[in-house]
């Protein structure tokens, strides 16, 4: 896989592009506006604890207070005693934890979405490029995707032979084959960065941020920069020079990568992310056979229904339906993860007699799933056709963060037909007149719902069986209309 990480730095937002293979999978942008919050660490005060929902309520300072869930609690004064509450948590209640008044440190986990305020958590977390830092854990985890017996027991050892007076470890799937000085300089520069973090925190009032997350550009370095890409180009020099000087201290080798952009043409025009990133914001995408996926977003689950082209060659009908089913499982996992849909999924593909080509598509949808840093869970295809699988939700989708609701259609998406209101205003206007004859009687409606009008202007007056004039208003909405009886 040949990686490529483009970066479009202004003055108000930052936009970081990742490339796989010459196609685009995923997208941050950062605004000044409405920056982000997870993995930053306050300083807060609970407000409410809540049993019945095992919950409480923190404020850190923003203005809806963060949401703190039991199994989310530890005791950060002697976490060795005390290991995290989803240990315990059966045998205690959260009531017993924590109680009106308290401050406590804690991270955030999750952005708010929607009506929700922030997730925080207070089993803090300080990720570095090879490893994270837990200082109030115990243990030393290795990343799943390390799957060599030997490497695993060589990377416990040195980080058994680093560990700091408190803390655990986990080592990044980044870790497989790194030196030990590596290591050393990153447990160095993630144990000073948490003695700045206490320090702030001991002296610091009620509420307040004790750090601040990386920004975007240097959080792509930490989490995706890695030996696969080939460069990280960024359009901006004093960007590009802070860029280099960090991963010239987090990964030395990696430094000849970030280059500068110097060109007129804006980068994500140069690089055609800009024409790709229009198509983000649509429903319907095109699959390479003819066949289409439709995507809509709802607030509590997203639906994906997959639609055939034609059917064309030698290739029976079952045959086709198979492999578009394969190429939009493909396009599916790059659409999730390029616009950032999380929480529940439900993809509607097309019916397959053969359960062996419905097992075929499950597989292409878990590999395709594979390199998504986001956890993903995906449940067996019913003979329907269907399957329900949960991507990680942190923060709003893309199509949340870049738009608003309509207020046309209040977010249905529709709005009524000419025909529909046609029908809605006769029955209005019969109501208001009750047979009377007396007076002129005015419509006044939207320019594009005019001409519809205008030409069943005689039926419509045949039906109230009396004049009308009709005119236009553009600041009328297209389901907006005025009757005025004079």
């Amino acid at each position: 896989m040949k990686q490529e990480i483009i970066a479009n730095c202004m003055a108000d937002e930052t936009r970081v592009a990742v490339l796989e293979d010459g196609k685009l999978v995923e997208i941050g942008i950062e605004r000044k506006e409405t920056e982000k919050v997870v993995g930053n660490i306050y300083k807060g005060k609970v407000e409410n604890v809540l049993p019945g929902i095992s919950s409480a309520f923190v404020n850190i300072g923003l203005p809806k207070n963060a949401y703190l869930y039991i199994s989310d609690v530890i005791d950060q004064k002697d976490p060795e005693e005390h290991p995290p509450a989803h240990h315990h948590k059966a045998s205690q209640h959260i009531e017993q934890m924590l109680k009106k008044g308290d401050v406590v440190m804690v991270q955030v986990a999750k952005e708010a979405i929607g009506t929700k305020g922030v997730k925080v958590t207070m089993d803090i977390s300080l990720p570095g490029r090879f490893i994270v830092y837990l200082p109030f854990q115990t243990s030393i985890g290795i990343s799943k995707n390390i799957e060599e017996e030997p490497e695993r027991r060589r990377l416990k050892g040195l980080l058994e032979a680093q560990r700091p007076k408190k803390g655990g470890f986990i080592a990044r799937t980044e870790a497989e084959g790194i030196d030990e000085k590596d290591l050393k300089r990153e447990v160095k520069y993630l144990t000073r960065l948490w003695d700045n973090i206490q320090r702030r925190y001991e002296s610091g009032t009620v509420p307040n941020m004790v750090h601040r997350d990386l920004g975007l550009t240097f959080q792509t370095v930490r989490d995706i920069l890695s030996e696969n890409t080939v460069v990280f180009m960024i359009d901006t020099k004093q960007e590009q020079h802070e860029v280099q000087e960090f991963v010239q201290m987090l990964s030395p080798e990696l430094a000849d990568r970030i280059k500068l952009f110097e060109s007129n043409t804006p980068i994500f025009e140069a690089f055609k992310i800009e024409t790709e990133l229009e198509k983000v914001l649509q429903a319907k995408i095109n699959l390479p056979s003819g066949g289409t996926i439709v995507i809509q977003e709802a607030e509590s689950l997203c639906a994906i229904d997959v639609n055939t082209g034609k059917f064309t060659g030698k290739e029976s009908q079952e045959e086709t339906v198979t492999l578009t089913n394969i190429e939009a499982a493909d396009e599916v996992a790059r659409q999730l993860r390029l616009r950032n849909i999380g929480g529940i999924i439900v993809i509607d593909f097309i019916d397959m007699r053969k359960a062996r080509n419905r097992q075929k598509v499950v597989e292409a949808l878990h590999k395709a799933t594979s390199r998504d840093r986001a956890k993903i869970k995906i449940l067996p295809i019913t003979r329907l056709g269907l399957v329900e699988m949960t991507r990680e939700r942190k923060r709003e989708s893309l199509l949340a963060s870049l738009c608003r609701i309509c207020t046309e259609c209040g977010g249905k998406g529709m709005v009524l037909s000419e025909e529909s209101l046609m029908i809605k205003i006769k029955k209005e206007i019969m109501a208001m007149t009750r047979g009377r004859q007396d007076g002129r009687l005015k419509l006044v409606m939207n320019p594009e719902a005019f001409p519809y009008f205008t030409e069943r202007k005689a039926g419509m007056e045949k039906t109230i069986q009396r004049s009308l004039e009709i005119s236009r208003d553009d600041t009328l909405s297209l389901e907006d209309y005025k009757i005025i009886v004079e």
